[in-house]
This record gives C-alpha cells, structure tokens and sequence, in this order.
C-alpha cells in the first residue's frame, strides 16, 4: 500500500524535528563542556593570582621592614661613627681623644666628615664608659662626661654586672677582639651572612668592630691598647683589651625613634596601614613598642610577617620566635613570611641560643593570606559572573536560532499558505474567465453566476492582500487610527454588512445577544470591523458541523472601576488544546490540527486581531475547551465623558458650519 503525500510530508517533519532536537543537545553539550573547562581553568588561574598576590603583598612587606631596619641602623650608628674607633686605635688614640669626640658630638652633632649620616634623636645615648679589664688586678668601669669633659671612676651598675662580667671573661684573649675587628671580611667567624652587605654610604671603618648587646641595650666595641691608654704617646710592652660600652636609652627608642619609624614607612592618609610591635624574645618575652594594643605575643605565629631586626648568627639553633633566614631573591610562597634582617652589628652571642629582637607586622585590614584569600573569592565572583554570563549567552544563542529557525518554517508555511491562498480564487477566476472567452457561457442567468463567482473570488483576493498589507503596517507601527466616541449599533451595523455574504456562503447562523444601555464605545470603526470580521470569520472556519456562531456584547467593571464593552464571538467546534493556546496570537502560527485537515488560512487573522485591540486600548482573550467550544472577546474601553463631550462640541461646530 503506498504512502500518501501527507503522511510522507509528517514523517519527514517528525524526521527533521528529531534531528533539530539531536543538533541542539549536541550543541548544549559542547558548550556545557566547553564552559566547564573554562571554569577549572579559571578557578586555576584565580588560585594561582592569589598566591601571586600574597607572594607580592609579602616581597613589599619585606622590603618595608629592611628599609625600617635601616632607618632604626642608622639612628643607633650615628655614635660609633661620631667615635671613630678606627684599627690603629690602640696605637695613636686614648680615652681623652675618645672623650674629646664624645664631647664635640654631643654638643654640635655629626660632624662634616660622616654627613651622610643621620643625626641621632636626643637622648637617645644614656651613657658611654670604658670597661678597664687590661690593667692588672680589679677591673675598672670608667664614665665619659661629654659636660666636665673627665673620665670618672664609677662602680659597676646593678644592670651591666652580668654583661661586664661576660666581657672580662672573653679579655683573656684576643679573639672576640679581632673576631670584631673582623666583621665584614669573614662570613663564618664574624657572624655576617654572605649576602648580608654593608650599609651603602659609609666609610668601612667607621663601624668596623662593633657590636650589639641586645639585652640592656648597649653597643660595645674592643680596644687593643699597643700605647699607654691615656696617653697614646707612651708605648706598652703588652697586648691588652679594653671595652667602649655605649649604654642605649630604651626609653626613647620606645617613645620616639620606633613610634617615628613606623609612622614613616607603615603610615598612610588614614593612619597606619599596619599594625607593628618589637618584641625581645629573651626568657621571658616582652613588647618593647606595640603600636596597637590589641597585639598579643602568643598571636604570633598569626602575624604577616616577622623579622630578626639585628640579623642573626651562623650558629643559633632553631626555636619559638627563631625565624628562618632568607638569601634567595625569589621568594617562595613561606620565605617572606618569616626572614633576617641585614646583620650591620654582630650580636653579642654567649650561648648557642640568640635572643633577638624581632619586629612582627599584621595588616590593618586583616592577615595578607586573608587579603589573598578576599582577592581570590572576588576574582572567582568576577570569573563567575562572567562565565553565568557567557552561559546564559550562549542558551540566548541557542534560543534565538531555535526560534529563528522556528521563525522560518512558519514563515515558510505562511508563504506556503498564501500561495494556496492565493492559487485557489486566481485559479477559479482564470477558469471562469475562460469559460466566457470561450463562448461556453450562454444567457443571462449563466453570465449572473460565472459573474457572481468572479466577483467572490476577486472579493477574496482584495480581503487577502488587504489583510497582509494590513499587518505589515501594524508590525512597523505606521498605521494610524482615528479613535472616537462609536455606538454599539453602528459597530454591528458594519460589521454585519461586512460578514453577510460569507455567513451566507457558508450556510450558517449568526445569534445575537445585545445587553441593552450600553455606552459609546472608544475606538476606530473600520478597526473594529476588521477585528470583529476575524473573529467572525475563525468561528465559521473552525464552528464544526452545527453552522452556528454566537455574537453577544455586554458591558463590564475593570478593577480601575472604568467600563468596557466586551465583544464575544463563540462557536461550537472543537476547541483549542491548552498547549496552543498560548502561541494562537502569535504571526503565522497555525495548529498541527488544521495543517493536517488543509483548512485554509495564513495564520494572521489572530496576530493581526490583538496589534490592532492593544492599539486601541483595549485587549483580546479567549477560552476554550475541547470538544465544546471556543469563546474570542475583543475588550475595548468605553468612551470617556470627556471623549462624549468633545465629539458633542464637533458635531455641533460641524453643523453650524453647513447651516451657514
């Protein structure tokens, strides 16, 4: 049995249906793929940005607090450089030259030759005296009076007992001495790192020798005598060591000198953009400047960063508050976290264990790996953003080309449409036409009826294009209409002359039902009309077999409390399926139902119907139930008192016009 050309047409349809839907999965799956990719990638590069990020934030940390820590060198150096305690110091200075520098300084400042230093806070040196351990028997502890410009005999302070003891305990023997004299030349013995470098600027003898003691704090320098301490002329026959003890005032490196530094290198507009402390991690570790309260020591391993301010000794063993040192320029994702700073004073070191003092820096805002962490969250925000955004681009691509191609199978049917549409009253004209040519039509009552048909044909060829002509121009929004004040009779009266010869064609009913009283309704007559024929002429279409079709108006409240006259069409056909009911309106849409039973049509009247009711003001519904009915209404608004009145005031100037 051979397939008609309707069914091979739906099984070509489904055919091409089914594959649309495969291309479309796989195109939304490539591209779910293809975003997923996208998303690790992107989740990778935030990551990695982030520890970028801290890496850099740390780089900058560090080199903040090394310039910091040459700052806080150069206010401690500015002493030992003011001394000039030079290698051939024993042979050619004594204490009184010492004395004599001492006293200069401390009532002019720098002097010309060591300009490039800064000059000290004041204050800031407490006390300068010479640890006698090379004259025989008792040690002498001697001060230097920059005032009376004398060497005073003092006893041994309760503070420097335990420090001066350690000190004569070492003067046995050269070594501690030339270890200092040392420093700078040798990485192992000297303490000095080999990529911990001098300050720039500086003569290389000025602080060669010096050293730091932590603990009280005091800078310390050995004195190998080859003269007569206090009188540099007269030669000795021994080799014998001495101590220069600067006693550092804690006081004003706590009040003055940190408080500036850190204004001056952490400070910002809104104060300082870091919280800091200095911390002395002896025995029992203690805050010698804290710029904020709220920094506790047991906090520590919470902290930015921290750093061994006086640098650290080749032999210290690892331990609580014992940071790592860091030589390498490429800081891994922990070195900057916890470094060394340049070591310009050896430390005085006794034990295998140092006890440094280490500066220790939070952010203002938070941790940096919090920092960090807050950048990674908005670079995945962002990232996220823009990838939902290019998901959601790319689903409009796919919608926009399956509703294009959508769009152009229903603009191929309407073409398809219209060209029957169109075959079938031009092929009735052109065989009638024909018939008359052709002398086949005889008499007066055959002409009335090839006439007659000629006439409905033609009628039906002018209504079609009108009607397209028509949506074109309410679809680019050209056409205009003339609203004002119309009766309900006179609406009924057009439209009745408008659909008597195809209710007549037809063979059907048309049944009134007029609620009485109703008001002027706003619109444009030949408009109405046009929906009101549409309507009319969907019902005898789709009406079924009882040839009947309702026509009511009624009148209605809105919730604005205004009035609308509905118009209703109803008929007794099949109904519409639920599912279509929401695509009815749109242009060309025609249901698979009436594609399968060839009735014609072009899918316009509808579309065409509700451009119109909305440019009026007004609406259309519809409710249908299958197997029962369907039921249009076109809604428009009834004329307002101010529409009556002015269409009073014109026709009244219009017919004073015609009297005169």
């Amino acid at each position: 049995m051979r397939a008609s050309p309707s069914v091979k047409n739906n099984t070509m349809e489904r055919d091409g249906i089914r594959g649309a839907s495969v291309f479309r999965i796989v195109v939304l799956s490539g591209m779910a793929l293809l975003w997923a990719v996208v998303a690790v990638l992107q989740y990778k590069w935030a990551t990695q940005l982030s520890a970028a990020t801290e890496v850099r934030i740390g780089s900058d940390l560090q080199s903040l607090m090394v310039r910091w820590q040459r700052d806080l060198y150069d206010e401690l150096s500015a002493v030992c450089v003011a001394l000039q305690v030079g290698p051939d110091s024993g042979a050619h200075d004594a204490w009184n030259d010492y004395l004599q520098r001492y006293a200069e300084w401390n009532r002019d400042g720098v002097s010309s030759e060591v300009a490039e230093t800064t000059y000290p806070s004041p204050g800031l040196v407490r006390e300068i005296y010479d640890w006698q351990t090379s004259t025989p028997g008792k040690p002498e502890l001697l001060r230097l009076d920059p005032n009376k410009k004398t060497l005073q005999s003092l006893g041994v302070p309760r503070e420097l007992e335990t420090f001066l003891a350690r000190l004569k305990a070492n003067s046995s023997n050269l070594r501690m001495a030339k270890r200092a004299w040392q420093y700078g030349t040798s990485s192992d013995e000297s303490g000095l790192g080999r990529n911990q470098v001098r300050p720039p600027g500086l003569r290389t003898d000025a602080l060669a020798g010096w050293q730091l003691e932590e603990e009280i704090p005091a800078l310390v320098h050995p004195i190998v005598h080859h003269a007569n301490p206090f009188n540099s002329l007269t030669p000795v026959d021994r080799t014998a060591v001495d101590w220069l003890v600067v006693v550092l005032n804690l006081r004003v490196i706590q009040d003055r000198i940190l408080p500036e530094l850190a204004k001056r290198h952490f400070g910002g507009p809104d104060g300082l953009e870091y919280k800091l402390a200095v911390v002395a991690t002896d025995d029992k570790p203690r805050v010698i400047y804290s710029s904020d309260s709220t920094l506790k020591i047991e906090d520590v391993n919470s902290f930015d960063s921290i750093m061994n301010i006086f640098g650290t000794s080749s032999n210290r063993t690892q331990g609580e508050f014992r940071p790592s040192v860091s030589h390498s320029p490429n800081l891994s994702d922990q070195d900057w976290h916890s470094f060394a700073a340049p070591a310009w004073f050896p430390v005085f070191q006794y034990t295998s264990h140092d006890k440094p003092w280490v500066l220790i820096l939070r952010h203002a805002a938070g941790p940096v790996g919090k920092i960090a962490r807050s950048v990674l969250y908005r670079n995945l925000i962002i990232g996220g953003v823009v990838l939902s955004l290019l998901a959601v681009n790319i689903g409009l691509l796919v919608f926009s080309s399956h509703r294009a191609h959508k769009l152009a199978k229903v603009q191929m049917e309407f073409v398809a449409s219209v060209s029957h549409e169109l075959r079938t009253p031009l092929a009735a004209i052109f065989s009638a036409s024909e018939n008359i040519k052709d002398g086949y039509v005889e008499g007066r009552k055959n002409l009335e009826f090839y006439g007659s048909i000629l006439t409905s044909q033609t009628r039906r060829l002018i209504d079609l294009v009108d009607r397209i002509l028509l949506f074109a121009s309410t679809r680019t929004g050209k056409t205009r209409y003339a609203v004002a004040p119309l009766k309900v009779s006179e609406i009924l009266a057009a439209v009745r002359k408008t659909v008597a010869e195809e209710i007549e064609e037809e063979g059907c009913k048309l049944d009134e039902q007029i609620e009485p009283d109703l008001p002027p309704v706003s619109g444009d007559l030949s408009a109405v009309c046009v929906c009101l024929r549409n309507l009319i002429s969907n019902a005898l279409k789709y009406g079924g077999q009882e040839r009947w079709v309702g026509l009511s108006v009624t009148r209605h409240a809105t919730e604005n409390h205004d009035q609308e006259i509905w118009f209703s069409v109803l008929d007794h056909g099949e109904g519409i399926n639920a599912s279509e009911l929401p695509h009815i309106f749109e242009p060309f849409y025609r249901g698979p139902k009436v594609v399968a039973a060839q009735i014609h049509g072009t899918g316009l009247g509808l579309a065409l119907t509700k451009r119109i009711a909305e440019a009026l003001g007004g609406r259309i519904s519809v409710v249908s139930e299958l197997g029962v009915g369907s039921t249009f209404t076109l809604h428009l608004p009834a004329a307002s008192e101010q529409e009556l009145t002015n269409q009073s005031r014109l026709q009244e100037t219009t017919g004073t016009m015609k009297h005169v």
